[in-house]
């Protein structure tokens, strides 16, 4: 069964860090882009962050400088690094991925969500 496992979410102080990983496990071939998404209450999710799988990426103006994703194919492992946090960031955090299996088929899967809190 493939599934997206999130982790690294938590409470943290304005100006602190935090660093997400979400890991991608079960009969995947491949992945191409995997990003990360947040969801405020009541608003629709929204692009934090994503990487290609040759490490090209794309970042929503309101973190840039401040997150930097990365990844691991090696492990199906997709990271957000968040410096300088704001209380403005908090949101549940989503991972996804656009995964590869056998004989040519393909889905973008996501992961259960990781709760971010900074408080000020």
């Amino acid at each position: 069964q493939v599934q997206l496992v999130e982790s690294g979410g938590g409470l943290v102080q304005a100006g602190g860090s935090l660093r997400l990983s979400c890991a991608a496990s079960g009969s995947i071939v491949s992945i191409n882009t995997m990003g990360w998404y947040r969801q405020f209450p009541e608003k629709q999710r929204e692009l934090v962050a994503r990487i290609t799988r040759g490490g090209s990426t794309n970042y929503a103006d309101s973190v840039k400088g401040r997150f930097t994703i990365s990844r691991d194919n090696a492990k199906n492992t997709v990271y957000l690094q968040m410096n300088s946090l704001k209380p403005e960031d908090t949101a549940v955090y989503y991972c996804n991925a656009d995964l590869i299996f056998g004989f040519g088929s393909y889905d973008s899967r996501w992961g259960q969500g990781t709760q971010v809190t900074v408080s000020s």
